[in-house]
C-alpha cells in the first residue's frame, strides 16, 4: 500500500535542504509509529520518494512524497487521525496538508508531474532604477510573444544556453508591492524543467528573484489539468500558511 502526502514548506524551514526534510519525515515516521516498508540489502531504507526537487530557500504550499506501507493486510490507515499526528511530529513550517491513499500502479510523482504553478517578486538589481508594474508587464508581453526565449545553464560546469520558451505556460504580472512587483506563473516540470530564476533571466539581466513560493503542482489525465491528489485527498490544513508566516 503507498500512501500520497501533501505538505508545505514554509518560514524558516525553507532554509532546510531536501536531505534534511526526508530526515525529518523519517524520524515523524517513527514517531507515529506508521509501518514502513523497507528495501532490500545491506543498508534498508524506508520506501519513501519525494516529487520534484525544491530550491533551498523557496518555499512551498505544495511539496508531495509517496510512502511505502509494509502492512497492507491491516487496511487503510485513518487519514484524518494520521493528518493530524503527523503534522503534530514535523517542525514547524512543514505540516500535512492532505494525504490519500494510491491505486496499485499509480505513477511516481517524478514521472507524472508536468507543470508546476509558482508566486514570487521580482526586485531590481543592485544599482539599477526602480520596477514599475507597466515596465515588467511590457517585458512580458515581450517575452510571451517571442518565439524562443534562450537562457543561460551550467551543467557540469559547462554553460549551455536552452530555449525556455516552450516551457511557459502562463506568465502573469500581479501587483506592486514597497520591493518589487509580483509574478504568478505555471512553468513546464518536464521534459526540461524551467524555474522562476530561468524566467527572470529571460525578462532582462537587472532582475533578481525574492520571497519564491510553489504554489501547485499539476498532472494531467484525460486532458484534464489535476493536482497529484485528485479529488481523493484529505480536505487540506486551512491555516498551515498563517502559522508559518
Amino acid at each position: 500500500m503507498r500512501l500520497r502526502i501533501r505538505f508545505t514548506k514554509l518560514g524558516k524551514v525553507r532554509w532546510t535542504s531536501h536531505r534534511d526534510v526526508a530526515r525529518m519525515w523519517e524520524r515523524a515516521f517513527r514517531r507515529v509509529g506508521l509501518p514502513l516498508a523497507y528495501s532490500e540489502g545491506f543498508t534498508p531504507r524506508p520506501k519513501v520518494s519525494f516529487g520534484l526537487a525544491l530550491p533551498t530557500g523557496h518555499e512551498s504550499m505544495a511539496e508531495y512524497l509517496d510512502v511505502e506501507l509494509s502492512d497492507a493486510e491491516a487496511g487503510a490507515p485513518d487519514l484524518v487521525a494520521l493528518k493530524a499526528r503527523l503534522s503534530a511530529a514535523l517542525p514547524e513550517g512543514i505540516e500535512v496538508a492532505a494525504l490519500c491513499v494510491l491505486e496499485p500502479g499509480s505513477p511516481s510523482l517524478q514521472e507524472d508531474v508536468e507543470a508546476c504553478s509558482w508566486r514570487w517578486l521580482a526586485v531590481p538589481g543592485e544599482g539599477s532604477l526602480p520596477l514599475s508594474v507597466d515596465d515588467l508587464g511590457k517585458r512580458v508581453a515581450h517575452a510571451l510573444a517571442a518565439p524562443a526565449l534562450e537562457v543561460a545553464r551550467w551543467r557540469k560546469g559547462r554553460e549551455t544556453t536552452v530555449d525556455i520558451r516552450p516551457g511557459i505556460g502562463r506568465l502573469e504580472v500581479v501587483e506592486a508591492d514597497g520591493e518589487g512587483v509580483w509574478l504568478d506563473a505555471d512553468l513546464a516540470a518536464r521534459p526540461q524543467g524551467v524555474r522562476p530564476a530561468d524566467v527572470l533571466a529571460a525578462l532582462g539581466p537587472d532582475l533578481e528573484e525574492r520571497h519564491v513560493r510553489r504554489t501547485h503542482q499539476w498532472i494531467v489525465r484525460r486532458g484534464e489539468r489535476l493536482e497529484p491528489l485528485g479529488s481523493q485527498g484529505v480536505p487540506q490544513a486551512p491555516h498551515a500558511e498563517a502559522r508559518a508566516s
